[in-house]
């Protein structure tokens, strides 16, 4: 169980300065110095760096799969989805620097351009499905799900993209606020007459 802990502590050292420094700025000393340990240490739990990549990259995939809900009604697995989103650009805000930065490492990194690349398409696969289970709700009609899928998911990693954004829990939540009245997930608040 140790080793497990120490694993996880190191990871979280990797995201955090990952996070902060980006990739270019992401020196395995660094990280060891962060959870009291030597390089050389470190090289025993992740015996290169790319291994501790790939844990970070784990660390952030768990992290965003835990706004997906396997259960209630679709419409309310998009709704919380996205209030899980909201949530971790709060509380996490880190999440969405962390994955601008996969993101733009998997350009120039097969291994982690195929991990990337199969994330987007179970997301995108996962939406798709939503949107189809929604619209037999009365939520979403008069969008194909194939490509309101393929918007959600490229307006979401638009946002990791820009740096300066991908810290700004508002501007994500504007993002989000706009899917959704497109979509139909806000409920319609009554006029107010007077």
């Amino acid at each position: 169980m140790e080793k497990q802990g120490r694993r996880a502590e190191l990871i979280q050292a990797a995201y955090e300065q990952l996070a902060e420094h980006g990739f270019e700025g992401l020196r395995t000393r660094d990280v060891a110095d962060a959870v009291g340990l030597n390089v050389a240490t470190l090289h025993y739990y992740f015996p290169t760096k790319e291994a501790l990549i790939r844990g970070v990259v784990g660390q952030a995939l768990t992290r965003f799969q835990s706004t997906l809900s396997a259960t209630g009604s679709a419409t309310d697995q998009l709704r919380g989805h996205f209030s899980g989103l909201r949530r971790l650009s709060r509380s996490d805000p880190e999440l969405f620097a962390v994955m601008g930065e996969l993101a733009l490492r998997a350009a120039r990194d097969r291994s982690l351009a195929a991990t990337i690349r199969k994330t987007d398409q179970i997301w995108h696969s996962t939406l798709r499905e939503l949107l189809r289970r929604a619209q037999k709700e009365g939520i979403a009609t008069g969008a194909n799900p194939d490509d309101a899928a393929g918007l959600i998911v490229a307006a979401l990693k638009g946002m990791f993209m820009l740096p300066a954004e991908s810290r700004n829990p508002q501007r994500l939540g504007q993002a989000l606020d706009q899917l959704e009245r497109w979509l139909g997930l806000t409920e319609r608040k009554p006029a107010r007459h007077g």
